[in-house]
């Protein structure tokens, strides 16, 4: 299948795609802040660079879009008419990418958290939120 946009427009399109700093990120940090979580963003030190990294949990957080890391069984993935097979290994490439620094992070004894833009949409980041916030006091709780 042919792509609808001509090159121009699809090139100008996927450059408006942040990494750093999207609405879901800042729903979390701004949730974290408000109940006295402090945290360093993008920590290049770590494996993956975790959007979140609350050292004092030894936890690090990463905010996923549904789309670009394939989140299974999800509304908002949805794997694109266009370039099918390029987009279906461009995502797998970035699970995998995932699930090593997860690896990494969980062998030098990190805590880490996963969470989907579809977990923070407004019906559902509250509940979202109480889990993440239940599990970094149990972190502190149970070194």
């Amino acid at each position: 299948m042919v792509d609808v946009h001509t090159r121009e427009v699809r090139s100008y399109n996927m450059s408006r795609i942040r990494s750093k700093n999207t609405k879901p990120e800042l729903v979390v940090r701004k949730f974290l802040f408000k109940n006295g979580f402090r945290y360093r963003l993008h920590s290049k030190e770590l494996p993956g660079k975790p959007d979140i990294v609350l050292s004092k949990y030894k936890t690090a957080i990463f905010v996923h879009g549904c789309f670009w890391h394939g989140h299974n069984e999800c509304k908002y993935f949805v794997v694109p008419k266009t370039k099918t097979e390029w987009w279906v290994n461009k995502i797998a490439h970035n699970k995998q990418l995932d699930e090593a620094n997860i690896e990494k992070l969980k062998l030098d004894k990190w805590n880490v958290i996963i969470l989907f833009e579809c977990q923070l949409k407004k019906d559902k980041i509250t509940s979202t939120m109480n889990t993440v916030i239940k599990k970094l006091h149990k972190t502190i709780a149970c070194p």
